[in-house]
């Protein structure tokens, strides 16, 4: 069975660097940080005061209107904002295709925490009569890409997938299948989070996995660096309109690069921690570059995973080397979690807009923040300064709690 080429046909995203990619883009170039201290949230209690904060942004009207604002949850406001920018970049209208060829899939790894506490303080504090009846919907994860869905039309495919951290970078292998596949023309397709709340955060805190460093919130996310001790916690989303290569073409789109392959795995090994030899991730992306039906040498850069984890950063190397073996050491590798922080099950969504936007403008955004590069981190790592692109074909990772992993290819064009 012949498989459809798959074009990235219009992007959009939000984060702490910006409401858009305008803003997001030529900053993240620059090496410049989106991490500060939180403004959304109370924290007087938490000892992590610092987020990649999506600060003043505001949804405009013909996107959802003041009442339909203030019932969901942030994650859904993001998920709207990027879907809504990615559309209108990629120039479809409603006589490109039938909606039913029109569909969407979206990564949301937490949900609506910030609501969630909100009603639960109406429950206990004023009884169940006072949690809102839009409560379910704020803050269901599947909300996501139903609310886009319903915004903009579409009668194809809806639903989300929520695997942590590696949840967008799902979303987006199971659109490019579809499309593969044939059933679906086009799929709207990334991740979306707004997890800034207490019970994460004090969760996170808990289990030793955030950064410490709270006095200098722009250097507190260090991915590969030997002072790393853990993540910067962050919210946004990453949306990327997936089309038929070839219908695409013939429309006269613009396509920023080819989704080529993608893979999926599971460590089976730790709720948590990664395998030490990056074993799952090993099996993953080498299962992405069977897809891609390219050799392990024509990779040339890689948007790691690369969370500042002491665990994780290591593990991923490692596999890294596994998969590559000789040529691994000609990878340019970087880690724009450094500037965003880490946005849980929108980042696959996120850095794969930015893998797509290395690929089209062939520039790779830096790793900042690196000052001692890790005795264990022997490749080569794109620090503190952007690099020009080296090569065709670009590799984004993400890996989540449970040991699941996803990787996706994508080719220059």
């Amino acid at each position: 069975m012949k498989l459809n080429r798959v074009a990235i046909t219009g992007l959009g995203a939000c984060c702490g660097l910006g409401h858009n990619l305008q803003e997001i883009w030529p900053a993240l170039i620059q090496g410049k940080s989106g991490i500060s201290f939180m403004e959304s949230y109370s924290i007087d209690k938490l000892t992590c005061k610092i987020a990649g904060e999506v600060k003043d942004y505001s949804i405009p009207e013909d996107i959802l209107d003041a009442k339909e604002v203030s019932r969901y949850d942030r994650f859904l406001h993001f998920a709207l904002l990027s879907a809504f920018e990615a559309y209108r970049d990629s120039g479809l209208t409603s006589r490109d295709y039938k909606a039913e060829n029109i569909g969407c899939i979206l990564g949301v790894g937490m949900g609506g925490f910030p609501v969630i506490e909100k009603d639960m303080h109406s429950l206990f504090d004023k009884g169940p009569r006072r949690v809102s009846p839009f409560f379910i919907p704020a803050i269901i994860p599947n909300m996501a890409s139903g609310l886009v869905t319903i915004k903009l039309g579409l009668k194809g495919i809806n639903y989300t997938t929520a695997s942590a951290c590696a949840s967008g970078t799902h979303a987006i292998g199971n659109a490019a299948m579809e499309i593969m596949l044939g059933r679906q023309d086009v799929v709207i397709s990334g991740g979306a989070e707004g997890a800034l709340a207490g019970l994460p955060i004090a969760g996170f805190i808990n289990m030793k996995a955030l950064a410490k460093n709270n006095t200098e919130p722009e250097r507190a996310s260090r991915p590969f660096d030997r002072d790393r001790d853990g993540f910067v916690i962050g919210e946004g989303a990453g949306i990327l309109v997936l089309e038929n290569y070839d219908k695409a073409v013939a429309r006269g789109a613009k396509i920023y690069a080819e989704v080529s392959g993608w893979g999926a795995s599971s460590d089976a090994h730790h709720i948590t921690a990664p395998h030490p030899e990056g074993l799952g991730a090993i099996q993953c992306m080498r299962q992405a570059i069977k897809t891609a039906n390219i050799s392990a040498e024509q990779l040339t850069h890689v948007n790691a995973h690369g969370t500042s984890t002491p665990l994780g950063d290591v593990a991923e190397i490692k596999a890294l080397k596994a998969v590559c073996g000789a040529s691994a050491s000609k990878l340019q590798i970087t880690s724009t979690k450094s500037m965003t922080g880490h946005l849980l099950g929108a980042a696959g969504g996120l850095e794969t807009v930015f893998t797509a936007l290395t690929l089209k403008e062939g520039i790779i955004p830096p790793t900042t923040n690196l000052e001692n590069l890790d005795p264990e981190i022997d490749l080569h790592i794109v620090a503190n300064k952007a690099e020009k692109l080296n090569g065709e074909y670009a590799l984004n990772n993400s890996f989540g709690f449970g040991g699941t992993n996803a990787s996706v290819i994508l080719k220059k064009v």
